[in-house]
């Protein structure tokens, strides 16, 4: 099979065709370390990448074992990036800022460690912005990674050399993290699919951090096929008991088939939030796109009723703030506090921290409150609907050389992260999100939107998903011009 042909199979039929012999490992391997070769320097989306001869002993060993009829997995020879927030024994860990440039990982994350077990080789890193923070990846260790439908626009982030990597064929699948859409918005600007599990589907790591209060961010799987999404959740997901809040369920709901087809969406009830009555600026042309996406769902029997938050969005707004300033300042504590440190964080950075030494605990206190009381609101209207749906951005992928952009439809933009609010409705409620393509703007710049689960739902958006994904094979077929 010609190399071209290796890396456009889907992570399935790649895993089917390595599983029955049809292609070795070690091809698998030339073809994608080529791909990177030709076009990552390009776009700068993976990072950190290790020497092709040890890559290609790795191949071999995964053959090897076939050949004695083993397997290690689902993933048995993928090449795989790890995002560059997360940790893989033995490699650099630097979040992308200088200050943690020598840090190297003692230890697997146990998200890594179980896509390892699956039988992942790790290749290198994915790039991030600075420690996560901003939907746009670039950081002073490693540079900026570049949109590949247009290399002068921001990929997203904070996952943003992930979903480059998926959208050029870099890699199978891709690992990422969610706090304020760094699964959905990335996912959204490269046309290509990325959830946002339920809180507590795909544990964090038990070796660090806190394990009852930090958890607003999380894990989970990226792909170029909703089924694709589906498998390397199946992987990634599961209990583990020294998270004391993972969800007590393994993966394997994630490995059987989905459903799609107009069966699964005929009937399923679809409550569209738009700008949320007008509180959400978006630059012209992503309303209408997701709108018209909502179409193909109504074409497969889906009922999208237009609906209202019922919700004070400013209240959902500054307990988001509060929580966020609590969490962040909290991360960065040790480099916040010293005055030298402090000094070589972004700017961005530097006031999460700042904002968030002011807080009291009673502060927290009321946020923790009020968090409880938009989840039990948004449980409510899931009494009404099956899905919730919003755009997965406010804005298109904006000149790489900004850091952020300063308004949106003319509203300026108080903070750094103002632009994305779109995407703290899920994350705030810790409900499953998928972003899934909406097709492009006159530009031909990709767009997508959430499709928003109820809590624990996981398995129902992936099913509405992949319904909606076999109206949409006109947008998905496309690819970018360097590809």
């Amino acid at each position: 099979m010609h190399f071209d042909e290796l890396t456009a199979l889907d992570a399935c039929a790649l895993s089917q065709a390595i599983h029955r012999r049809e292609v070795p490992a070690r091809e698998v391997m030339r073809a994608y370390l080529a791909r990177i070769d030709a076009l990552n320097p390009k776009v700068n989306a993976l990072v950190g990448l290790l020497p092709h001869d040890g890559l290609l002993a790795l191949a071999d060993e995964r053959d090897a074992m076939l050949a004695q009829g083993r397997s290690m997995g689902w993933m048995h020879g993928f090449p795989i990036a790890i995002k560059e927030l997360s940790a893989v024994a033995g490699l650099p860990l630097s979040m992308g800022s200088p200050l943690l440039a020598g840090q190297i990982a003692p230890h697997d994350s146990l998200m890594v460690a179980r896509m390892k077990a699956a039988g992942g080789i790790v290749i290198g890193k994915s790039n991030v912005p600075e420690f996560g923070l901003g939907s746009h990846s670039y950081n002073p260790v490693f540079g900026t990674t570049l949109n590949p439908w247009d290399s002068t626009r921001s990929a997203g982030g904070s996952s943003g050399g992930a979903a480059v990597s998926l959208a050029l064929r870099l890699q199978p699948v891709a690992d990422g993290s969610d706090m304020m859409g760094s699964l959905r918005n990335p996912a959204a600007w490269n046309n290509v699919f990325g959830l946002r599990p339920s809180q507590g589907r795909v544990p964090y790591n038990p070796h660090a951090g806190d394990g009852y209060v930090a958890l607003l961010g999380t894990e989970g799987p990226m792909g170029r096929t909703v089924r694709d999404v589906a498998m390397l959740l199946s992987v990634q997901a599961g209990y583990d008991a020294r998270q004391p809040l993972s969800i007590a369920q393994d993966g394997s709901a994630f490995a059987q088939p989905l459903q799609p087809g107009a069966g699964t969406a005929r009937g399923l009830r679809i409550g569209w939030l738009s700008d949320l009555n007008g509180h959400l600026p978006f630059e012209s042309g992503i309303v209408p796109l997701c709108e018209a996406a909502l179409k193909r769902f109504e074409g497969l029997g889906a009922v999208v009723e237009p609906t209202s938050l019922g919700y004070s969005c400013d209240e959902v707004w500054q307990t988001w703030l509060t929580w966020r300033r609590f969490l962040v300042a909290g991360t960065l504590g040790p480099l916040g506090a010293d005055p030298e440190k402090h000094a070589m964080l972004k700017p961005e950075a530097q006031w999460e921290y700042d904002q968030g030494q002011g807080l009291s605990g009673p502060q927290v206190y009321a946020a923790s409150l009020s968090r409880t009381r938009f989840y039990r609101h948004m449980v409510s209207l899931f009494e009404r609907f099956d899905l919730l749906v919003l755009p997965s951005a406010q804005a298109w992928p904006f000149p790489a050389e900004w850091t952020w952009p300063r308004e949106v439809a003319g509203r300026p933009m108080d903070t750094y992260h103002r632009w994305m609010e779109v995407v703290i409705y899920a994350t705030l409620a810790g409900l499953p999100a998928m972003s899934v393509p909406v097709g492009f703007s006159d530009a031909g710049l990709p767009m997508g939107m959430q499709l928003i689960g109820p809590p624990l739902g996981d398995l129902a958006v992936l099913n509405a998903a992949a319904a909606y994904e076999t109206a949409i094979g006109d947008w998905l077929a496309r690819r970018p011009d360097i590809a």
